[in-house]
């Protein structure tokens, strides 16, 4: 699997078969997985990829945090539990995909414009 913004809307429609419970830690380690295998595998960061690795730093900044936790535990902070976390990791993952759309630089590692309408039509 190559595309890693349909990966996520695939497990957004059914998260319990792809991580065994709604969960944002396990959705963490699935994509850590996922990660290490196209890494193992060889394969070179698709433009998705280098997009998703600056989501923790957009997470930091969209909830105003200096730390060293992870993207899933900062949102697992600002919520009830973690099954809600998930939710709101969709929510934010969307937000975040948008962003170059209001204006953004595409050239800092964003997706051409092809790819933000494959995502957007998800």
């Amino acid at each position: 699997m190559h595309d890693l913004y349909n990966l996520i809307e695939k497990i957004k429609k059914a998260p319990s078969m792809y991580l065994g419970r709604h969960s944002i830690i396990c959705l963490q380690a699935f994509l850590s997985g996922y990660s290490v295998a196209k890494y193992e595998l060889g394969e070179q960061p698709t433009k998705q990829d280098s997009d998703f690795m600056q989501f923790p730093e957009w997470i930091r900044k969209r909830f105003n945090v200096q730390t060293s936790q992870s993207w899933a535990n900062v949102i697992l902070f600002y919520s009830e539990d973690e099954s809600k976390a998930l939710d709101r990791f969709f929510e934010l993952l969307d937000e975040f995909i948008a962003r170059h759309s209001s204006g953004d630089a595409l050239g800092e590692g964003g997706l051409d414009i092809e790819e933000k309408a494959q995502v957007l039509r998800s």
